[in-house]
């Protein structure tokens, strides 16, 4: 069989990896067992099936993998494991394949898993908060389910009617509620984790303290799928609140942003749950690509827009309290305009505009996203200073999550060239490894940035993630050429 690389011209990773020989090649008796512990549905050929989970959701990767399994359980996940350890034969782990850096598909062959049958909720304890679920969960619908508990789930993302919880927790996804609730190395209590050889390690704690011996499951969380695959979830989830406002806010200049950030936090404190920030043109994309939304603020274009939420417990009080900040922020000239939501219409929209950016762009054609973490003052210097490099190649959008310092720069084009890869590419990460930022915030490193981990991690660091890689998957069937650079394993 021809192995001929899937790529696109601009997927610069994609392009200096090379096939590992020491992979088996898919073959009759392989999917004939498969068919024996799945059943015939639960092994899927059909050509046209297979390339929807060959291909990430933006078309920027594809693999050409000849399998689908769909597995129901975690016995079955385990004997897949087991069987294609033995056999050599590479997999990819799948969720709802919403990744943002091709880490859900395959590079070549690999076999796909998909967890997305594996969507059961387990148990909820009404008093703690505390979910437990199969990570073939979709997050929206996980989130229904607790609200009418009277909690809410502390990660809220766009993707949220797509992804699923095992991917959230295998990419240690961030999302809208980072600056409020944290990272879900703070919110996942345990884990259920098939390792390459087929055992099943059982994490699934529903407790708050446990100080025996290493936390593992940490090791998991923001793995990717290189170390093991998820399959349970015990998560802590926050009480529902009963107030919640939506403010949205213009600026004319980004000191002013920071400034509204630093004012946020000492006048909103315990009360602050959002703060998202977005430039001009991507105001703009929304407003031309996104169906049935409309600009809070029309009267005249502003340079930066910001998006404050606020959750609490007294509903009079907060609205109060936001209303003050709004004017008193107005008063010092950090604001230039601004409105509250006055409804939940009101702040579905203003939500809407802000989640809908990465899906506006990918309807003008190419997209190049980079997710990074920097210091906030620095944070849209390498948006101004892309602009200069890329000139009238295409347009570059910031926005993202200002209360974490983590920005989103996307170029857009109508197509992908090399031309304008070299523009960004390596400069994106020199300039960021100059700030001592990091390479991927939340999106985690995929194909996409593999080779490229030098830029955020020492060298000492990096050796010792691949004596861990080595360790737990000797045979490095677990969602190859991914994570890691190919030099150190």
């Amino acid at each position: 069989m021809n192995f001929e690389v899937q790529k696109r011209s601009f997927s610069s990773a994609a392009a200096h990896v090379q096939r590992n020989p020491a992979y088996s090649v898919l073959n009759s008796d392989d999917v004939s067992y498969f068919k024996s512990i799945l059943g015939e549905s639960g092994v899927v050929q059909d050509e046209d099936r297979v390339a929807v989970a060959n291909m990430d959701w933006m078309g920027k990767y594809k693999g050409s993998s000849q399998l689908l399994l769909l597995p129901k359980s975690t016995a079955e996940v385990s004997k897949i494991l087991s069987y294609c350890n033995s056999r050599r034969l590479a997999v990819v782990p799948q969720g709802g394949n919403t990744g943002l850096v091709g880490g859900s598909v395959p590079v070549y062959d690999e076999v796909i898993i998909s967890l997305g049958g594996m969507d059961k909720i387990i148990t909820f304890d009404n008093v703690n908060g505390i979910l437990t679920c199969e990570a073939g969960c979709v997050l929206e619908n996980l989130s229904s389910y607790v609200e009418n508990k009277g909690f809410i789930m502390p990660l809220d993302l766009g993707a949220k009617g797509s992804c699923h919880i095992g991917g959230n927790i295998s990419t240690n996804a961030g999302g809208l509620r980072f600056i409020r609730y944290g990272s879900l190395h703070g919110s996942v209590l345990g884990l259920e984790v098939v390792l390459a050889d087929g055992t099943v390690l059982d994490m699934l704690t529903t407790l708050r303290k446990d100080n025996t011996g290493y936390d593992l499951k940490h090791l998991f969380i923001g793995s990717e799928g290189s170390l093991g695959i998820v399959t349970k979830i015990a998560i802590l989830t926050p009480a529902k609140l009963p107030s919640t406002n939506v403010a949205f806010l213009s600026c004319n200049d980004y000191i002013s942003c920071q400034k509204l950030l630093l004012a946020a936090r000492r006048s909103l404190g315990e009360i602050l749950s959002a703060f998202e920030f977005m430039d001009r043109h991507c105001i703009n994309l929304a407003m031309k690509y996104l169906e049935g939304v409309h600009n809070p603020l029309p009267v005249s274009p502003y340079n930066f827009y910001v998006l404050i939420e606020t959750t609490g417990s007294d509903e009079s009080y907060d609205k109060a309290k936001l209303e003050a900040f709004l004017l008193r922020s107005m008063e010092d000239g950090l604001v230039a305009d601004g409105v509250i939501a006055q409804d939940i219409s009101q702040a579905s929209n203003f939500w809407r505009i802000r989640e809908g950016i990465s899906e506006a762009s990918v309807k003008v054609g190419a997209v190049y996203k980079y997710d990074l973490s920097i210091p906030v003052e620095k944070l849209y210097d390498i948006v101004e200073e892309m602009r200069s490099r890329v000139g009238d190649m295409g347009q570059v959008l910031g926005y993202g999550h200002l209360g974490d310092g983590n920005l989103h720069l996307n170029i857009l084009s109508t197509k992908y060239s090399d031309k304008m890869l070299a523009q960004i590419e390596p400069f994106v990460y020199e300039w960021t490894s100059k700030q001592r930022g990091s390479i991927s915030a939340e999106h985690g490193l995929g194909l996409m940035k593999a080779e490229k981990i030098h830029y955020s991690k020492s060298s000492e660091a990096v050796q010792l993630m691949a004596s861990i890689k080595k360790l737990l998957d000797p045979n490095s069937i677990l969602n190859p050429y991914k994570v890691l650079p190919q030099s150190v394993l």
